[in-house]
């Protein structure tokens, strides 16, 4: 809808003038498109109501998802009924979501002068989700990857349209946190599965991709919490998430094996910033089904 914001700010101030007592909700599946027009037209008028991918819970009481299932074909319940036919499952994700999505919400609403290296960005990010890359790093493996600053930007505009993430490494330095290499994170699992083409036996016989969508699944559920979430490390010690609501300050390590030995990345953590809590998931820590299962809040406060 052209001007949709316009149109809500003219009913708006005439039931006002009015005396009518009314409140409107605006829904849109394009946030970038949304954002635009709540920041154009209607600025004071308005409160920003996240509603992220549906979450483990709603997927297993509206299509009987188990855990593994949400794992690997992630929160579109659209895609749903669609999950015992791998192939038109991919299908559908990548042309019916994905294209759609880059195509209307990010390449139509903003300037984009390199299309292609935008979706190779995309495809970058969903094989090496939960890991850290750095810009140069990117660039090696892009094609016609033009520089850093473009890159960055690109990895917003994929993050507005709820696709991708660069977290930042946490630091109580802003500089320093804007200056650290991204941790890729893609927001629903289900965007890895259908680009990276191995079906779900074949992905949850093999470890190591496994625990990156585990990992994945963490880390988008946290991002649909309160407060900033970041990553974190120094030298060869790492945690895989530091939440910040407030002045409450979360380590979170997510293991999808049974037993993790030794955690010493919590532990330096924890000894620069004796003040932070800690969270595990999986292993010997929080059940990752009851993890998924409950509002991220609930860990985090």
């Amino acid at each position: 809808m052209t001007g949709w914001s316009d149109v809500v700010k003219l009913l708006w101030d005439e039931d006002t003038a009015a005396g009518t007592r009314l409140k409107v909700v605006v829904l849109g599946s394009a946030p970038l498109f949304v954002r635009r027009g709540l920041s154009e037209s209607l600025a004071g008028r308005f409160e920003q109501i996240r509603v992220s991918h549906w979450s483990f819970g709603e997927m297993r009481s509206a299509f009987g998802f188990d855990l593994d299932r949400y794992v690997f074909f992630g929160g579109y319940p659209g895609a749903a009924v669609l999950t015992d036919d791998e192939p038109r499952w991919r299908s559908y994700i990548l042309d019916s979501l994905v294209e759609t999505t880059i195509s209307r919400d990010v390449l139509l609403l903003n300037p984009v002068t390199k299309p292609a290296l935008l979706r190779q960005l995309f495809r970058l990010a969903c094989d090496y989700s939960a890991q850290i890359l750095s810009y140069n790093k990117m660039l090696g493996q892009l094609q016609d990857a033009g520089n850093t600053t473009t890159l960055a930007h690109y990895v917003e505009l994929l993050g507005g349209a709820g696709m991708i993430s660069g977290l930042q490494k946490y630091s109580g330095s802003h500089v320093r946190r804007r200056a650290s290499s991204p941790k890729l994170l893609v927001q629903n699992t289900a965007l890895m599965s259908a680009v990276g083409g191995v079906p779900f036996d074949a992905a949850r016989g093999d470890p190591a991709r496994w625990g990156r969508l585990v990992e994945t699944a963490v880390g988008a559920h946290l991002s649909g919490g309160v407060g900033e979430l970041y990553y974190w490390r120094e030298r060869n010690r790492e945690v895989d998430f530091v939440t910040r609501a407030g002045d409450t300050l979360t380590a979170v390590e997510v293991t999808s094996g049974r037993r993790k030995e030794s955690l010493p990345g919590l532990g330096a953590f924890t000894a620069g910033h004796p003040q932070s809590r800690t969270l595990l998931v999986g292993g010997q820590g929080i059940p990752l089904e009851e993890f998924l299962a409950s509002p991220p809040e609930r860990w985090l406060r």
